[in-house]
């Protein structure tokens, strides 16, 4: 998950929103719709509605716990809206569950906040304990 926080264009920006009320529509006829979840949080998120995207991916958290990426996207939405002690917490769930892009989690913008805390270096301890090979 990325905000991709690149300026958009007001023509962006509304293609943005008509996508993001069609999938709302989507959503609201089938609420365990997992994949239109995915969808509407990744797009609020690139709107900047943090809020919303975080309850969205605690939703999907409750509909899929064993997604990886779920969590790894809930980590981003707890560090976009300053709850770093959860997005620690999600970011661990995400590494048990088997989540592996570890260069992306250490440039991801929607993490910068969370690498700034100290918590993050409990992260990348784990991460190295997970790279190490026993033979």
């Amino acid at each position: 998950k990325s905000s991709a926080r690149k300026k958009m264009t007001r023509s962006e920006q509304r293609d943005l929103d008509t996508r993001i009320g069609f999938v709302e529509g989507l959503v609201r006829r089938d609420p365990d719709y997992v994949d239109a979840l995915q969808l509407l949080g990744d797009h609020y998120t690139q709107r900047g509605r943090y809020t919303e995207g975080l309850k969205v991916d605690e939703r999907l958290a409750r509909l899929d716990p064993e997604n990886a990426l779920v969590f790894y996207n809930l980590a981003c939405s707890y560090s976009l809206t300053d709850q770093f002690d959860r997005a620690k917490l999600a970011l661990e769930n995400a590494l048990n569950l088997g989540y592996r892009d570890f260069a992306w989690l250490a440039k991801d913008p929607d993490l910068k906040k969370f690498r700034q805390q100290p918590a993050y270096d409990q992260i990348k301890d784990k991460i190295r304990r997970m790279k190490i090979k026993v033979r």
